[in-house]
């Protein structure tokens, strides 16, 4: 079976910002890469190893749009709270969930996830897939967990 394809980012040390379908009170992601034997080039070490994930209360309010270049922060650059710090083990199951920080009382459209370091790949990081998990907050929310 292959693995489809990776979402790949330059270098080892990467951010981007993601945009859901719909406010989330966020409560885990889950990464996914591709084992050794399935990989096209036979070796894991462009999954991502340490990495954050994080929102910026200003956004959550609705205040505005983000000022660019500013990655999801607030004009002063203070207001983005870290829903957690996390290791990928390529030692480990291929889907890891990584549970955020309880106690988030807002729901976001956005989240940001920087990439830290690999495991040693220098040119690029991969990752295969990316779930937040979470429930759905506004009128059309089912009140369910929602992965998106």
């Amino acid at each position: 079976a292959s693995p489809g394809y990776c979402w790949p980012f330059q270098g080892s040390r990467t951010e981007v910002l993601i945009r859901l379908p719909a406010q989330i009170r966020p409560t885990a992601v889950t990464v996914q890469h591709t084992s050794k034997r399935t990989s096209p080039l036979g070796t894991v070490s462009s999954a991502p190893r340490d990495f954050t994930v994080s929102v910026s209360l200003c956004r959550a309010l609705g205040a505005g749009t983000w000022p660019r270049g500013k990655a999801g922060l607030d004009e002063e650059g203070k207001d983005e709270t870290l829903l957690g710090t996390f290791t990928y083990t390529v030692q480990k199951e291929l889907t890891q969930t990584f549970p955020l920080q309880d106690g988030i009382p807002s729901a976001f459209r956005f989240l940001k996830l920087v990439i830290r370091s690999n495991w040693g790949k220098p040119g690029y990081t991969c990752i295969f897939r990316m779930r937040v998990h979470g429930k759905m907050v506004g009128t059309h929310a089912t009140g369910g967990q929602t992965h998106v």
